[in-house]
């Protein structure tokens, strides 16, 4: 082929092709009238391989030519690369290994394989809550795949038999298991459509492709609890072990009572699905007592059914959870699920906030069906808890932030129709407000809803969407001046400044303040710092803490303002600005404690770093240095005009041990230095603890945690023991500093793991002295 031209080449090529599919065509047409048991061996005696010829003829093509067959397209080019690949054609078969495994679904079954297929579909339905797909969980059952398919137009198609023959003789199969299978397939499509309601991430959260199947959606729960109701009559007076009766009629129960929990109606009554919940959580361990007398079948599972759902991804394997993994992982789900609802008795948005904040940060992580199971609580059908509107929530939490007792937030002033009228006009700007801040404001709880990962990434975006607020709303202050007769502070009086309250603007500079601090907490929750970053980013924290202490106590000056000098106010307004400045004193109160807490651990680690007690990366780096990497850590901040954003000079210099000042008596030696260091540090957690303390002894309502009191309180405990923790470290660097100038010599550092934390947000080292 040395002379052939390359147009020769790539017509050879295409004529190959052609010829091959004109054999595999021959083949087809051939194999329609052969027989199967002859197949295979005319499928061998037509095959032609030209493997050899193609690539001879290949290999002469120059680079970046193609060769283009009309008929041969990316769709056919993608597919071939898959074809007897085991790793991606899910048609493969091994030598010997035939498509579909000789399993018969209306085999006799005894009471105890009936339990250990209850059991064992229990851990697929719990693997799919985890996160993995139908089709390497329940739809890996040849008895639910019997069941739904073909598609059951009625529920009595939905069986396993579907020829129409008598099921006489076999009542555990037929009466039992079927009850259980159609219950469950119901279950999941109560959570399918949960789901899909509300806002997740695919393949991330959860997997929603069903396959081209269908999970009786036409179905009525009324008529499967009444199967559910026959399967128990039909266990309840068969003769069989005692055991062997409680683990199926517990399992039987169970299902009826997460079927009355997951049933999708919103309106339905919530103390009712609470109830459900609970009950439940109270099955879960005689479930897990009867698991003993369980027989497994494993041949009723099988990944080939893989070959008959539709799907364009490669096959997966099986997902194969431990019973234990999957009743724990349920009993969570119900859990969570049973105090979801203690939401729905706040009222005010601060409360709605921690609320929904404290619950998502409880460990284990509540499943994606109870977190959009919150979402859906939180904001439906225009409402938020089913009754607020938007409107009422951001004006309720303006009055308790900003406005106490304002005039902007009247709801008289949306019945005034004069336009020349101020309070007209203070109406139709607040409705512009609030179309502008609806969606942000709904947005930071959905982003909370989110796992934690998602959640600071969320966050990430919402805070450029909350500066360019900022920036709106002090032009609508501004506006909004002119028919309020805002009078301004004088500060340095006689001749002094004119200060401005600027609400709405510090409304929103609060709540972008708020969500900068999550971001760089939800890093050490996540482990996104190295270890010689720590000293850094809780200087970070503490600055970005401090902006929000000062934030506070400016508002705080106003609100104060305003109570002193307002005159005639009624018992409502009154009420009013005393929930404000509750409010920001608690709010002042918790800034503190952070700000003093992250000033402690920032010091204590710029002391470890330098003595070279932190695990570091290899170095040299070959495409990092520590600029770049500071540059990477501010970059969800680098577009925000307020808090700065550090220099790395400036984050370098704060975190640095090198003397930096001059003492009276001259210039200050390291030794001197980093025993101030510590010392600082070791006053820092005093106070962090003590405001702590302090925050631990408010009540609910004062802490704007009702109905999520105890775990609120669970997370204030765990900081404490934090700051007890890194009192003792610190003094162990004291004691060691003592008997050696290089701690490196005296000391061992231990940064415990995520996780093993008694706060996940406060990564607390520990010190111990080595023996000489």
């Amino acid at each position: 082929m040395e002379g052939d031209t390359p147009n020769s080449l790539a017509r050879d090529v295409v004529q190959l092709h052609v010829a091959a599919r004109q054999d595999a065509n021959n083949i087809d047409q051939k194999q329609e009238e052969i027989p199967q048991t002859r197949r295979n061996m005319d499928r061998t005696r037509n095959v032609k391989d030209i493997s050899s010829d193609f690539r001879t003829a290949a290999s002469t093509l120059e680079t970046g030519q193609l060769v283009k067959d009309p008929y041969f397209t990316l769709f056919e080019a993608v597919g071939a690369l898959e074809i007897m690949d085991p790793k991606m054609d899910s048609g493969f078969l091994a030598e010997g290994e035939s498509f579909e495994d000789q399993f018969d679904v209306q085999r006799e079954l005894l009471p105890k394989e009936v339990i250990g297929l209850m059991d064992q579909m229990l851990c697929h339905e719990m693997a799919w809550h985890m996160g993995h797909p139908l089709s390497t969980s329940l739809f890996t059952s040849y008895h639910l795949d019997r069941l739904l398919w073909p598609e059951p137009k009625k529920l009595e198609d939905a069986r396993f038999d579907r020829s129409g023959g008598s099921n006489a003789g076999n009542g555990m199969l037929h009466i039992v298991l079927r009850a259980y299978c159609i219950a469950l397939i119901k279950c999941c499509n109560f959570v399918h459509r949960r789901i899909g309601t509300e806002h997740y991430y695919e393949e991330e959260d959860f997997v929603s492709n069903l396959y081209n199947r269908t999970l009786l959606d036409n179905f009525e729960v009324f008529d499967i609890q009444e199967l559910l109701d026959e399967a128990l009559r039909f266990t309840q007076q068969r003769s069989m072990d005692e055991d062997v009766n409680k683990a199926i009629v517990t399992r039987l129960t169970l299902r009826q009572r997460l079927l009355d929990a997951m049933e999708f109606d919103l309106s339905s009554d919530k103390e009712a699905q609470i109830r459900c919940w609970k009950h439940c959580s109270e099955l879960l361990p005689q479930l897990f007592e009867t698991h003993r007398v369980e027989m497994s079948v494993h041949e009723a599972f099988s990944i080939k059914i893989q070959h008959a759902l539709a799907s364009s991804v490669p096959p997966r394997p099986m997902v194969d959870i431990s019973f234990i993994d999957a009743y724990e992982f349920l009993g969570h789900m119900c859990r969570d699920a049973s105090e979801v609802y203690h939401i729905l008795g706040c009222q005010a948005s601060s409360n709605i906030l921690n609320f929904t904040y404290v619950f998502q940060s409880r460990k284990p992580e509540p499943s994606i069906y109870v977190r959009c199971l919150l979402q859906s609580l939180i904001f439906h059908n225009m409402k938020v808890l089913g009754n607020i509107t938007i409107t009422k929530l951001v004006f309720d939490d303006l009055e308790e932030l900003v406005l106490p007792a304002d005039i902007l937030l009247d709801p008289a002033n949306g019945n005034v129709e004069a336009p020349h009228d101020p309070r007209f006009q203070m109406a139709k700007e607040m409705r512009g407000f609030i179309l502008r801040i609806g969606d942000p404001f709904l947005d930071m709880l959905r982003a909370i809803c989110m796992n934690r990962s998602r959640m600071r990434r969320m966050l990430c975006h919402l805070i450029l969407d909350w500066e360019s607020i900022q920036l709106e709303t002090e032009n609508l202050d501004v506006e909004l001046r002119k028919y309020t007769g805002e009078k301004p502070l004088i500060e340095g009086e006689p001749s002094g400044i004119e200060i401005w309250s600027f609400p709405l603007s510090s409304w929103a500079y609060y709540y972008k303040l708020r969500q900068v601090e999550w971001i760089v907490q939800l890093g050490f929750e996540l482990t996104i710092y190295q270890n010689d970053e720590l000293s850094g980013m809780y200087w970070y924290l503490s600055q970005v803490a401090g902006a929000r202490t000062q934030h506070l106590e400016r508002m705080q000056t106003f609100a104060t303002r305003r109570f002193r000098q307002s005159k005639r106010l009624s018992a409502s307004q009154v009420q009013s600005l005393r929930q404000c400045l509750s409010f920001l004193d608690v709010a002042l109160l918790e800034t503190s404690a952070t700000q003093w807490f992250a000033i402690s651990l920032s010091k204590l680690y710029a002391v470890l770093s330098h003595f070279s007690l932190l695990a570091q990366r290899p170095q040299p780096l070959p495409y990092g240095s520590s600029e770049l990497r500071h540059a990477l850590r501010m970059r969800p901040f680098m577009q925000l005009s307020i808090p700065e954003l550090p220099s790395y000079d400036e984050l370098a210099t704060a975190t640095s041990i090198a003397p930096s000042s001059k003492m009276d008596n001259g210039e200050q030696s390291t030794e001197e230095r980093i025993s101030s260091i510590l010392d600082i540090a070791d006053e820092a957690a005093k106070v962090a603890r003590k405001e702590w303390e302090a925050m631990s002894k408010l009540d609910a309502e004062t802490a704007r945690c009702t109905n999520c009191e105890e775990w609120w309180r669970a997370s204030i405990k765990n900081i404490i023991r934090a700051c007890i923790a890194c009192s003792i470290a610190i003094a162990t660097a004291k004691k060691g500093f003592q008997h050696a100038k290089s701690l490196s010599d005296v000391l061992r550092v231990e940064i415990p793991g995520a996780g093993k934390h008694y706060h996940d947000f406060w990564v607390v080292p520990k010190l111990s002295i080595q023996r000489q």
